[in-house]
Order: structure tokens, then sequence, then C-alpha cells
């Protein structure tokens, strides 16, 4: 029986790999386990922290349902969600960026120019851009999964108080390619602090908060999914995101436009609209699958 001790271990673990392992798997598997062992090396792990760490994952599964998704946001705060999206990003195509635990399926379709402000009071955003190739042709039937927080900046999924789906719509474009939608103003907000993930911020020192920002998940038959976020450019958080989600090009402007300017067509608030409301413009470049 060979001789198990803490240099070998590492070996040993790669060893037990049967030869008929999926190679994906096996490259995987071995330079997670070879990190992992060197990290627990590294520090010297104690018991204790050992302990601490699998009653760490324990309640992060413990507090896990449908519609909370705490080791997403574990993944979030560490900065692993999106370096996994920048390894995958597509020079040539609008950046990734986290999709969050906020996330539901099953959104209602939302026709082009289609409201999700609602009964809300708030200042009106018309939100609108082409979905297009990285030629800049537009790309025909293209869907949106379009979501944000409501102005108390809580998602539907965490506020009794929205309907399911209230800020959540699903849009497919037309011919031209171009989406368009209103709604109100995202506003800032913290993930989710009251589990483990947030006793990992306050023991780091590090705050919650998130930029404000709009959710697309754009697919389109023959190109890859784009799972994105875009954020103000004028957000006191742009740059100190606790989850790392901020891109150079998803940065969108906020236009301040006159009263009586609203678009007379084309739009389900068309005509519904006399005040100074708010315009963003903001294309996607999907790349082939």
């Amino acid at each position: 029986m060979r001789n198990v001790n803490k240099d070998n271990i590492t070996e040993v673990f790669m060893g037990y790999l049967s030869e008929d392992t999926d190679p994906r798997l096996r490259e995987v598997m071995s330079s997670m386990v070879r990190h992992l062992h060197a990290f627990a090396r590294e520090v010297n792990l104690t018991h204790e922290e050992w302990n601490i760490g699998i009653q760490f994952l324990e309640r992060a599964g413990e507090i896990s349902d449908e519609e909370r998704h705490e080791f997403v946001l574990l993944s979030d705060v560490l900065g692993l969600s999106s370096l996994v999206d920048m390894l995958n990003n597509r020079p040539e195509g609008t950046s990734s960026s986290v999709l969050g635990p906020f996330h539901i399926t099953g959104s209602p379709p939302l026709a082009v120019g289609g409201d999700m402000r609602r009964d809300y009071t708030e200042t009106v955003l018309l939100v609108e851009g082409v979905v297009k190739d990285p030629d800049g042709n537009p790309i025909p039937g293209a869907t949106l999964d379009i979501w944000q927080t409501a102005p108390n900046g809580m998602y539907s999924s965490q506020d009794p108080d929205q309907d399911t789906y209230s800020f959540h719509g699903l849009q497919t474009v037309g011919e031209d390619g171009r989406y368009a939608f209103t709604t109100v103003k995202p506003i800032e907000y913290t993930v989710p602090a009251d589990g483990p993930v947030g006793d990992i911020l306050r023991a780091c020192g590090r705050h919650p908060w998130r930029p404000s920002h709009l959710h697309f998940i754009a697919e389109a038959e023959g190109f890859r999914p784009l799972v994105t976020e875009v954020f103000a450019e004028d957000d006191p958080y742009l740059d100190e995101d606790t989850v790392f989600g901020v891109r150079e090009d998803l940065v969108m402007r906020y236009e301040d436009k006159p009263a009586g300017t609203f678009p007379e067509s084309g739009f389900a608030l068309s005509g519904n609209v006399p005040d100074a409301y708010l315009r963003v413009e903001f294309d996607l470049t999907l790349v082939p699958a």
C-alpha cells in the first residue's frame, strides 16, 4: 500500500483518475485539485478553518432556493463569474457580464416599443438599439430577455409587493433588428448580505453595492448567446461594483429629452408622455456560434 503524505497526496489523486476519464474532465479536475491542495499548503490550513469553510458551504446550500442562488452570488463577489465571462468574451462582440442571482425564466412577451413601467410614476426611460452581427448587419428574429430592478432597488423575486414578472419582458426584434421599450431608470442596489456571502463581505471590509444597470440575454439562431448588463455612466458605484461586472463597452449614457418630444408612434406610451423623459441608445453585437 502506498504511503500518502502531504507532499504526494496531489500526485496520488491524479493516479486515481481512470484511463477512460473524459480528457477535459481530467484536465479540469487535475488542475482544480492541484490548486486546492497548493492553497491548503500555502496557508497551512487548520482544522478549525477547514470546518468554518465546510459550514459556510452548508449554509450557502441551506439558504439557496429557486429564487435565491447563494452559490452564484458567491461566485460573483469572488470575481469568478466575471473572470469566466472575460475569458470567453469575443472582442468583435458586445462584452458579456454576470447573470446575477435574480434572473427568472418565463418572462411575458414584450412587443417592440412595449412598456415595462406600468403603474410606476417615475420619469419615463426610453431604451432602444439594434441587435446586429460584427459586420453591423441587423439580426432579424433575435430575442431579448430583459429585466431590471424596480425603483425601490429590488428585483421582483426579492419583493413580495411586486408581481412575479414586474420589470421583466421577452422581446423579439423584427427584420431591422431594432429593439425598443419604455421603463424607469434602474437604481444602484446592494446584493443580499443577510447570508454567508454577506458575512464574507463584512469580514473583508467590502461593501455590497452594485451600480444601476439593465440586464439582457440576447439569443439568435447561428449566434452565441449573450448574457450582459448595461451600466449608467454617472453611477456612483461604476468603478467599484462588488461583483466586478462593469466593462468599458457596457456603459450607457442617459440623454435628457425635453417635454413634448416623445415619439408620436411606435411605443405603447406614445401620446401619454407629456413631460421630459430620458433616452438610452445601446446596440448589442452578437458573434457567430
